[in-house]
């Protein structure tokens, strides 16, 4: 970002960082309202993160595919149908206020059916044309005695086993020879290349990367009516994963790590000690092209019921933990979202740099997230998904009014949802606002709980 940029400390990375954050170079806004209001609301959740108390607490309602059911279209409509989902999130935007707009992401439908992939169903293919969200589909797709495999090669893994195994389009790519062999010989691949299935998993690419320019279109198009209306997004194109989670989920998959933990622990550390600087250099590699600071992680097997203390010690938190430092000490803001419940892993967790990291909780306690983590990270999340399909606008401001008291007391706290919703009461999204509104401002950090 500057020449003397290795030269700052982690703290003033991420200063750098906040104010290109919040620059409005580029947007073409509204009117002046719109202007102060985007800068307004980036600068409350930039004050939360910092663990410090701004003017209210801010307030990201969990919107998931809520627009898409809101306008009367399902998922696969939306999927499948730019121009439905374009009028729908517009709607949606024009409607319901939050201090966070993060856009009209939907997988495109037509990019599924070109590269088939095996790991996902989605509304009218495995699933429902009626079906409300998409479904992964775990297996091993790394086998016990593959471990070495990718240990000593993981590009070579990635591209000939992984790819064939989960993505139809590229079932080809397991006839290609290793290319640490065409060395000396950078012709040599030339010959696979011959074989019909390997020219259709490269004519995949070509096609899929068209679809995706057409797919980005849309949220392109609903970003800039975002912005230009004031509406600031949390999320970059930056994503990762913790080391564990690349395992258990997308290789081994539930049944086939557990096995792994007791019969070939050993592999399981030294899959990770490789994997790590590759998750690390793929985030790095983007982040001087990201306008947010925001590194967002879905965190799976790291909940109490899946592993235990000892297990989580071992296995899950080290290497992640050193995923979550490399970002940290480069000025990001790490957004774990804890799924699930992380009650018995609090303590543990909060063995991190000050206000550098946001905690999404799912099902995890609030009070107890707030006593144990209150002078060290922001933390969101946990309107539960339940409380939002059923519940009425009164329970929910109630709720909310109670989260807001208690975990807001003295800063670092984000009104959020456990889970993205869908068909809910539009009411409900309301009361979530209007209780931040109502109950979130100029809190006292002296003032103690109502509750």
């Amino acid at each position: 970002m500057t020449s003397n940029w290795s030269e700052l400390t982690p703290e003033e990375k991420r200063t750098r960082r906040f104010e290109k954050w919040l620059s409005v170079d580029g947007i073409e806004f509204k009117d002046t309202a719109a202007k102060e209001a985007y800068i307004g609301r980036l600068t409350r959740i930039i004050e939360a993160i910092k663990m410090n108390v701004p003017d209210r607490v801010p307030c990201i309602l969990p919107v998931g595919t809520f627009p898409a059911y809101h306008d009367g279209i399902n998922l696969h409509t939306a999927m499948y149908d730019d121009k439905a989902s374009k009028k729908a999130w517009l709607r949606f935007l024009h409607e319901f206020e939050s201090d966070i707009f993060d856009g009209a992401f939907i997988s495109s439908g037509r990019l599924n059916d070109i590269l088939a992939p095996k790991s996902l169903k989605w509304p009218g293919h495995g699933l429902s044309e009626n079906a409300a969200m998409q479904q992964y589909v775990e297996n091993e797709y790394m086998k016990a005695d593959e471990y070495d495999l990718l240990i000593n090669d993981p590009s070579d893994y990635c591209l000939r086993y992984y790819l064939p195994r989960t993505t139809g389009a590229f079932e080809g790519f397991s006839k290609l020879i290793p290319f640490r062999n065409i060395i000396g010989m950078p012709t040599s691949f030339l010959g696979a290349c011959m074989d019909p299935e390997v020219q259709k998993s490269f004519q995949a690419i070509l096609d899929a990367t068209k679809e995706m320019a057409k797919m980005m279109i849309t949220p392109m198009e609903v970003a800039q009516e975002a912005f230009s209306l004031g509406y600031p997004t949390l999320m970059s194109n930056m994503q990762a994963h913790a080391p564990f989670d690349i395992l258990a989920d997308t290789l081994r998959g539930t049944r086939g790590i557990i096995m792994d933990m007791f019969r070939q622990p050993e592999k399981i550390l030294e899959a990770m000690d490789k994997i790590t600087p590759g998750i690390i250099e793929m985030v790095l590699a983007n982040a001087s092209r990201s306008k947010s600071p925001i590194v967002f992680f879905a965190l799976h097997k790291g909940d109490d019921n899946f592993i235990s203390d000892a297990q989580f010690a071992e296995f899950y938190w080290p290497h992640f933990k050193k995923v979550i430092l490399a970002f940290v000490n480069e000025g990001l803001v790490p957004l774990l979202f804890a799924e699930g419940s992380y009650n018995r892993r609090l303590e543990i967790i909060s063995d991190l740099p000050r206000a550098s990291v946001i905690w999404l909780f799912d099902r995890t306690d609030m009070f107890k997230a707030k006593e144990v983590l209150g002078d060290t990270a922001c933390i969101s999340g946990n309107v539960p998904a339940s409380l939002m399909y059923t519940g009425t606008p009164g329970e929910v401001k109630e709720y909310c009014r109670k989260l807001i008291e208690v975990c807001g007391k003295g800063g670092g706290f984000i009104l959020s949802g456990g889970a993205s919703v869908d068909k809910v009461n539009p009411g409900n999204f309301y009361a979530m606002m209007d209780a931040a509104k109502e109950y979130g401002v100029f809190i006292d950090p002296e003032a103690s709980s109502s509750i």
